[in-house]
């Protein structure tokens, strides 16, 4: 009978690093859900904008994080899924095309079609991090989502290919490394975030997910049961308490603190009295500033997200075209008013992204910031049952890992 497994994932975010521990039951597999045992949350100094800025620093936060969890958990944690957001993660779609011997096709032949895919240039300081087959083709068939078993004499994949900048990667490898943890794979946040909040009949219908985090926003359109587009901007809550900063005159500790305390993007719906007192939430700042006012910053800016986020839809074709509508994630979505807000900019239906298909202790979960460490969690548990991170995609995951292994080796040795 199958054993119970632990895994753990790490959300390495500019603003928070969130660790979740989680117990998968051994039994049905279409039955096995992740039940949360342990949760562990830390600033997260060492980082901004997806970028490493102090080694010591990310390794102490991550500790920090870590054990937060081991110790709600009650077991330690060795390896980790590892959720990776930034600017600096690119993605392109890319077509990978195989003769096979005419009989049944294997997992084998789908991992070297996969790896046909990503045999393209890309600039040598971006590494590959995550192939997502988007469609095959066997023969003249077209839209296939899985050829295993099906007979041809050509397979052809159509791919979405997910990169990052070298060395961004490699220092988060080399904190997580000296935390004293493995590293399974790295999950990057526009496909992490939908794992958590999507159900099929969404993937099937049309949607696109919003994670708006402290450091990028990243988006991810989904059609057909399959990813469509995903791209991350350079501009999302940090943005904000700048804004706020500025605008206000005040520091941008203080400025993160009343943006989440009294933050909101309805202006008309605030009396031009109604001030904030900062002596309340800190030492530095003493004057009073005007909560309508800092509404009207706050509103421009979200505007200003939303309205690059449609011109992206537009460029792909899918503007006002989702009939699933927008999902939002990631900690900045929950200011009043902005559900609205995006439901007005983007022409399409909204609503908060909470996690599906989770048990557990889940209201230390519930929280739509939480959805990239949740989707990091769910998409190791499906990449581990389908048998050594992605059975399909084995073949391919397998030799790119020895491959940075030897890498690794070799830069041992003068």
């Amino acid at each position: 009978m199958p054993k119970d497994r632990v895994v753990a994932s790490l959300d390495i975010g500019s603003a928070k690093i969130r660790t979740i521990i989680a117990v998968v039951e051994g039994g049905d597999a279409d039955r096995r859900t992740p039940n949360i045992i342990g949760v562990g949350i830390s600033p997260s100094l060492g980082m901004r904008k997806g970028h490493v800025i102090d080694v010591e620093e990310l390794i102490h936060n991550i500790i920090s994080s870590l054990e937060d969890a081991e110790r709600m958990a009650g077991v330690p944690v060795n390896h980790v899924f590892v959720g990776m957001s930034g600017s600096h993660i690119e993605a392109f779609d890319s077509r990978g095309v195989i003769a096979i011997s005419g009989s049944e096709i294997t997992v084998e032949d789908i991992g070297r079609v996969l790896e046909a895919a990503q045999a393209v240039s890309i600039p040598q300081n971006r590494r590959i991090l995550h192939i997502e087959p988007k469609a095959y083709a066997v023969d003249e068939q077209r839209g296939i989502k899985n050829p295993l078993g099906m007979t041809g004499i050509r397979l052809e994949v159509e791919a979405h290919i997910i990169t990052g900048q070298i060395q961004h990667v490699k220092n988060v490898e080399k904190c997580i490394d000296q935390a004293g943890v493995d590293i399974d794979a790295i999950v990057p946040a526009t496909i992490a975030a939908p794992e958590a909040v999507l159900t099929k009949r969404q993937k099937e219908l049309g949607v696109v997910v919003i994670d708006i985090g402290a450091g990028c926003t990243s988006i991810t359109v989904f059609e057909e049961g399959t990813i469509l587009h995903s791209v991350c901007l350079p501009i999302a809550g940090e943005s904000v308490t700048s804004d706020v900063a500025i605008g206000l005159r005040t520091s941008i500790d203080t400025a993160e603190k009343i943006k989440i305390e009294y933050g909101s993007v309805l202006p008309g719906e605030m009396n031009e009295r109604e001030m904030i007192d900062l002596s309340s939430v800190s030492k530095v700042d003493t004057q009073t500033v005007s909560k309508k006012y800092m509404a009207e910053i706050m509103q421009a800016r979200y505007f200003e997200i939303f309205s690059l986020i449609k011109a992206e839809l537009a460029r792909i074709g899918r503007s006002g075209m989702l009939p699933a509508g927008a999902i939002l994630t990631g900690g900045a979505v929950k200011a009043p008013g902005v559900l609205d807000l995006a439901r007005d900019v983007l022409g399409l239906p909204v609503q908060m992204g909470f996690p599906v298909e989770i048990g557990g202790v889940i209201e230390k979960v519930d929280d739509p910031a939480y959805a990239t460490a949740l989707g990091t969690l769910v998409w190791g548990v499906r990449e581990d049952e389908q048998g050594g991170f992605g059975g399909m995609r084995g073949a391919f995951q397998m030799k790119r890992a020895l491959t940075h292994a030897g890498s690794w080796i070799r830069s041992l040795f003068p």
